[in-house]
């Protein structure tokens, strides 16, 4: 199983940008996405952006995580 998490966007350089989870920060690919910026939200899989999401998703994938009981680990 594939698990893409949600991440925000920190800083870009070309096509690599620095995004945060929680605290943590990672390098993630934008080459499938167009028109990115600083403060938006993407789908990270497997060090690439897949997907942009609004804070309302966001906040919806954590209220279900939350439901869950389940905690992101890395």
């Amino acid at each position: 199983m594939c698990l893409a998490i949600p991440a925000k966007i920190i800083a870009i350089n070309g096509e690599e940008a620095v995004v945060e989870m929680d605290g943590v920060r990672r390098t993630a690919v934008l080459t499938f996405i167009k028109d990115t910026q600083i403060g938006d939200y993407v789908l990270l899989h497997a060090g690439f952006a897949i997907r942009k999401w609004s804070e309302a998703d966001v906040q919806e994938y954590n209220a279900v995580l939350q439901g869950l009981k389940i905690t992101r680990q890395d």
